[in-house]
């Protein structure tokens, strides 16, 4: 694995924090946050880059993979949150205005999925935009 390919894939593993933290911040992953992820996934973070795994597959799953593991373990949402937070603090470099925009409307997307945002998923976009605004 090269240093490209490493990075690539602890973004996406970080991003897949990230969105877990937002679908769990109301202590339930419901199948429609799921599945919205998965859409977003293939259809907007896949085009991306070409950076791939040791196994040749699109380093962007590893969204799908990190949130799927992270909701097994029912793993606590601001937990997850918080190494998204460190992540991105340490890596400002990674997160263009465009990837920025796109984590936005991916994490919107998921609040969304389930009868609209509610106040957790509120509190939590708002912390995102408090990180990306300094």
């Amino acid at each position: 694995m090269d240093t490209t390919q490493n990075i690539g894939i602890k973004f996406y593993q970080n991003l897949g924090k990230l969105f877990y933290a937002i679908a769990a911040s109301d202590k339930v992953v419901r199948p429609s946050e799921y599945e919205s992820l998965r859409k977003i996934v293939k259809s907007e973070w896949m085009k991306v880059d070409d950076v791939e795994d040791d196994f040749g597959v699109d380093a962007a799953f590893q969204i799908e993979i990190v949130f799927d593991w992270l909701d097994n373990e029912e793993l606590n949402a601001e937990e997850s949150f918080g190494q998204f937070e460190a992540y991105y603090k340490e890596n400002k470099s990674r997160f263009t205005d465009k990837i920025k925009q796109l984590i936005w409307s991916t994490c919107n997307a998921i609040a969304g999925a389930f009868s609209g945002k509610n106040k957790s998923e509120l509190m939590m976009l708002g912390r995102l935009k408090l990180i990306f605004e300094n």
